[in-house]
Order: C-alpha cells, then structure tokens, then sequence
C-alpha cells in the first residue's frame, strides 16, 4: 500500500481522471479512522498586549475554502449560498450586496467593485457592485479565489491552467496550458499579481506571467519533488503567497517552503517544512505552521529560522498573517492568537464565535479581519 499522508486526504484530484482518482483514493488507504493527534490545550500566559472586538458582522456558514479580498478600506466576502458582500472595515457594514443564486465551489475575487467566484457546477459568475452582469462555464473545477485586477478576471483551475477574461463583458482574453503534472491539489492555489506580472503556482514552481497576452516571462522551483509514486510526489503549491517586496514566498504541499526573487524569477532558497496552508510575509521575516503546527519563522534573505514556536499544536490553525508588530493565527475554535514577531511566544488571544478561522487573518484600516466557520467576520483591534 502506498505510503500517504493523512493530510493528503484532504483534496486529491487527478488531472481529467476524476473516476481514477476515487479507485487512487480507496485503493490507497481509509482516512476516517485514523486517530487525530492530541491538540495543545490553551497556554496560561501573561498578556503582553491588549485587544478588543471592534466590530462583529455575519454572513451564512463558510463551507468551501474562503479568503478574504480586501480592497482599499473595504473586504469582499461570499457565504456558502453564494451571497457576495463588500463591507466597510471601519465599522463591518454592507457597502453592496449581491445574490449569485450559485454553491460557490471557491473563495471570492475582487477588487472593490467587481468580484468573481466559480461554483461547484463550474459557473464564473461576475457582479458589478453586487449586480450580476455575466456567467461563464468552464470546463474544469476552480478552488483558488479569482484574481480581480486591471479590467480582468484571471481564473486558476484546479488543473493549473490559467484563464483570463474582460471583467466587463465576459470575453475570453487568453488561455495558458503548462504540461500538468500527474496530481494536483483540490484546494486553493497561488494566483497574485507583482507589479505588472500574474503570478500563478502550478505544480511546485512558481510561474510569473504577461497578463495582456499569457505568455511565460519566468519560471522558478519552490520545491524538488521527492517520493516513489505520484502521491509522494506532490508539492502543489498553495496559497495565500507571502510577499516582502521582490521577494515572493509560497509553501510546496507537504514538502518545503521557499522564496523566489520576483523581479529575476529566480529561485532564493528552499526549506524542508510539511504543512499544508499558505505562508505570510513581512519586512525581513515569513512564517507558516506546518502540519503538525508547529510554528516556524525564516529570515526571507537566506531562509534561516528566526524562531520556532509549539505552544499551538495540532489547534488546526489558519494561514497566517505576519504585521510589523506579531503574527496572528486564528484556530480550529475560533481562537486568535497574538504572536511575538521577534519571539514567537504569545501576547494576546482574542475569542470569536466558537468556530473555526477559516481564512487567512487581513490587515487592513488599522484592524485584523478575520472570518469563522459560523459566517461570523471580525474587526480585532490592537490597542
């Protein structure tokens, strides 16, 4: 029997042989019943910071992989019936609203006025300040959040190809088809913009592209796949990217992280690290939880560890989010914490709704965003 991750079993998908796959999946191993690991309890600690709830909104109950789009001082979140809301950061209330009547099979892309998401029957649905104005079918699932920028809408399947479309009308711009790779994830890839480049992950390099035309400017190795089989193999990369100015950082599925130098589109350094959830940057530091959750920060110049942190493991914990101050990781129980950016101990954790963070924490008009599994979204402010 093949020797397989447990992580792994969240999300398989063979490229075009989906019927394949579910014989792979079986033929492979149950997940069911494996014993998960014993969670940390809740640290005692003495708080080094303070913090309160500035805001609490809702929407319906997240059950697809979210991120949260953030647009100036407003946030652009969608819920499991498909309902998209833009809200203002200053105080969590609807800006706009709009019903896309779809099961988003993803998160939702924007840029403050229009968004995209795909549904779990394939459908880009398009809204202008929460009006539909167009749909699109396409021929292969998406999990990754749409990019929405520049009067496009640029589309990462969950075959790694890449589609580019006028967000105005709808009309297909260009289609970028890289030799695929055996596996692929079925959860949210990396597909940002860097300066005047798209930078998409397909398998485990990082791809910068022309985004009028599709066409390849560089190509760079997160990660070395290692392994006797396919599943072994795997390193997609998955998001949310980090990024501290040129340099751009992404975690390999269960393989390593590294970061790439995105004015060159060369490779900087690779570290071993499994983990399965995106990576943060900023200024000189990136950090990320690997599968156990065991905390790492890297120097982002040369990939040395800066710290290391366990006090949270195996609490499920969310992407990250790295500011000038701390890291902040929500957990499977709707927990904040508040890490030390030059230590790595705790300074504050904050309370939600019970229900797990389900996205990366944002940063943006002076508050910490984040958004639980119940639909509740948060303002957290630091005092």
């Amino acid at each position: 029997m093949m020797s397989v991750r447990r992580q792994a079993s969240r999300g398989l998908v063979m490229a075009g042989l989906a019927a394949g796959l579910m014989a792979l999946l079986s033929g492979c191993a149950v997940y069911d019943w494996v014993m998960p690991a014993k969670k940390n309890p809740l640290e005692t600690f003495t708080a080094t910071l303070s913090g309160k709830t500035a805001w609490n909104s809702r929407v319906d109950s997240i059950k697809f992989p979210l991120n949260v789009a953030v647009a100036g001082e407003r946030i652009v979140v969608a819920d499991s019936d498909g309902l998209v809301q833009a809200l203002n950061v200053a105080n969590g209330q609807s800006q706009w609203r709009g019903e896309t009547k779809v099961k988003p099979s993803g998160a939702v892309g924007s840029d403050g006025r229009f968004a995209a998401l795909v549904s779990v029957d394939n459908e880009l649905v398009v809204l202008d300040a929460g009006k539909k104005v167009w749909t699109k079918t396409l021929n292969t699932p998406v999990k990754t959040a749409p990019l929405v920028a520049g009067e496009r809408v640029f589309v990462l399947t969950v075959d790694r190809q890449v589609l580019a479309y006028d967000v105005l009308d709808g009309r297909k711009l260009w289609e970028l088809r890289r030799p695929g790779e055996p596996l692929t994830l079925n959860q949210a890839g990396v597909i940002n913009a860097y300066k005047d480049t798209l930078v998409v992950g397909q398998g485990p390099r990082l791809a910068g592209v022309d985004p009028l035309n599709g066409q390849l400017r560089w190509e760079a190795s997160v990660a070395s796949p290692r392994g006797t089989n396919e599943v072994e193999r795997l390193a997609d990369l998955v998001g949310p990217l980090g990024r501290s100015g040129e340099m751009l950082c992404a975690r390999a599925f269960q393989v390593s992280v590294g970061c790439v130098n995105g004015e060159r589109g060369t490779a900087i350094w690779s570290r071993n690290n499994s983990g399965q959830v995106g990576v943060s940057a900023d200024g000189d530091l990136l950090v990320g939880a690997d599968a156990s959750d065991r905390i790492t920060a890297w120097k982002v110049a040369n990939g040395d560890v800066a710290w290391t942190a366990d006090q949270l493991q195996n609490r499920k914990l969310s992407a990250p989010l790295l500011t000038a101050k701390v890291a902040v990781f929500g957990d499977g129980e709707g927990y904040v914490h508040f890490l030390s950016r030059e230590t790595g101990k705790t300074q504050l954790r904050l309370e939600t709704d019970g229900s797990a963070i389900v996205a990366a924490p944002q940063a943006v008009g002076g508050l910490i965003v984040v958004v639980t599994a119940k639909g509740g979204v948060f303002g957290l402010k630091l005092n």
